[in-house]
């Protein structure tokens, strides 16, 4: 039903946490499969993919272009693009397969991200209250997106040449085709 697609940098520690999160997605059956794509040179993320059961390919290239690959090999009919170190809240599964069957009935095209939530670990720093405030502007690119794949095609995806095409995608979207869910996304 999904495939959930990380483009990594070789970093472990963020990667095993976004991927623990998703286990109970994948036990529940709503998760096909995840993509972990390394942009790095390391074997270290070729080894977390092996014992986790994921698939695995490196890439080089930008971040919009590794997404744009996942997607590409993606089979699922919903996709979900999180950065390393987002850890989604428990409630997330119910909400989503919610989500995804109110999206089927309904035949209009809309996509989702997670309420983002910092981390009660991390340090308080000025670049975070800018975000807070760019965020009151829209959504960043680091609160996750989950979109059919037939809606993400026909928006073209990620360009892979194209600066800033995260952020861009969600522009596409508009404020009309794209819902807020209530599970939050805490980045690690």
């Amino acid at each position: 039903m999904l495939s959930v697609v990380i483009a990594t940098e070789g970093v472990e520690q963020p990667v095993v946490a976004t991927l623990a999160a998703l286990v109970p997605g994948a036990a529940s059956g709503l998760i096909r499969e995840v993509f972990l794509v390394d942009r790095s040179e390391t074997g270290v993320i070729e080894r977390v993919a092996d014992v986790a059961g994921c698939r695995f390919f490196r890439f080089e290239g930008t971040r919009a272009a590794a997404l744009a690959a996942g997607a590409k090999e993606a089979r699922s009919p919903w996709l979900m693009f999180l950065r390393p170190g987002a850890v989604l809240d428990a409630g997330w599964i119910e909400e989503t397969t919610q989500f995804i069957q109110g999206v089927a009935s309904s035949g209009r095209p809309r996509a989702a991200i997670f309420r983002y939530a910092r981390s009660p670990y991390a340090e308080a720093r000025l670049r975070d209250r800018f975000r807070f405030l760019a965020r009151i502007a829209g959504p960043l690119t680091d609160q996750g997106l989950l979109i059919a794949r037939d809606h993400y095609d026909r928006l073209g995806g990620y360009s892979p040449d194209r600066r800033r095409s995260e952020a861009r995608l969600l522009r596409q979207l508009g404020r009309a085709s794209r819902t807020q869910l209530r599970s939050r996304i805490v980045m690690l």
